[in-house]
């Protein structure tokens, strides 16, 4: 059995490797996933297990803690393990860190989809939020598009923006953070979204012709990050239909209120990946929403066991 901590993995993965292989995953049989959600105010359980026949078993377990950073010492807002079983024997085959597991498979997930929605020729990119995910989508990013020239990060708390675009400009990265979230949201090809916000954050009256828009933040029932306005005017698709239809509110409030409904889902990466339609303009507004099911989860969680035993 082998263990896999973020240390020892997180420098040799890339991520071209880590859409390709999320896009590879669903080509082979479709997997049989669960998930459980336990919240106490803003503090969440949540544990995803999926299963593909030839691939493996993953239980994944972690706990989100938002309020983590401002503790003395900090500690990491999200943390947990993920246990992969074999599919024939059932035998345990590897436990890897959770927020390893995390990291590339959520920045995968939106890379992967923007991949096959955004413009080919888009070249500015726009984070919401500076959060834990921020950083490892703009490394995910500029790494799928290198025509990106233009990165901006906009942020509540403008000094948190600010020391992340700092830590950025290690990696090469000049980042510019935006003071008025309208402007900078009309300006960008491609917009992700990375909050935990329960009201939306992105408005449709902000969002020009041809962009791609990537929410990622919203993970239970009462969040959302994109308005009613957006929802209507966008082309959505997801990863998974059912790890997103009635499971996340970015979805679930405008479909109960009659804004959407479920056939408004164009696609998911079920559709995309095996020939389905995608964008079909250059001034469409196609919108991704990340749900994060634990398929992904295992799908990732191979690729990082088999590419430590190289």
């Amino acid at each position: 059995m082998q263990f896999i901590s973020y240390e020892d993995a997180d420098s040799k993965l890339n991520w071209i490797e880590t859409a390709d292989a999320i896009e590879a995953g669903h080509r082979l049989e479709k997997a049989q996933i669960g998930d459980l959600l336990l919240s106490k105010d803003d503090r969440s359980l949540l544990s995803r297990a999926a299963w593909i026949d030839g691939v493996g078993i993953a239980l994944k377990s972690v706990t989100v803690c938002p309020d983590n950073g401002l503790r003395n010492p900090p500690l990491p807002s999200v943390q947990g393990a993920m246990l992969i079983f074999s599919s024939d024997d059932g035998s345990l085959k590897a436990i890897v860190d959770g927020p390893l597991v995390t990291k590339w498979k959520t920045a995968g997930d939106s890379v992967l989809g923007a991949r096959i929605l955004a413009r080919p020729d888009a070249k500015s990119y726009l984070v919401v939020g500076a959060g834990t995910v921020a950083k490892s989508l703009f490394q995910a990013y500029r790494d799928v598009f290198p025509e990106l020239d233009t990165f901006t990060v906009w942020n509540r708390s403008s000094a948190r923006a600010e020391s992340l675009a700092k830590e950025l400009e290690s990696e090469g990265f000049n980042v510019n953070v935006a003071d008025d979230l309208a402007v900078a949201a009309s300006n960008a090809d491609i917009i992700s979204s990375a909050t935990l916000s329960k009201e939306p954050v992105l408005k449709g009256e902000w969002i020009t012709p041809g962009t791609h828009v990537d929410l990622i933040g919203a993970y239970r029932p009462d969040m959302r990050e994109a308005d009613d306005e957006l929802i209507k005017k966008a082309s959505i698709f997801v990863d998974a239909r059912e790890t997103t239809i009635g499971e996340i509110g970015e979805l679930i409030i405008p479909m109960s209120s009659g804004v959407i409904s479920e056939v408004d889902v164009l696609s998911d990466f079920r559709d995309l990946c095996n020939g389905g339609v995608g964008r079909q303009s250059s001034d469409e507004i196609t919108l991704f929403k990340n749900g994060g099911g634990a398929h992904l989860d295992l799908m990732t969680g191979i690729m990082i066991v088999e590419k430590m035993k190289i």
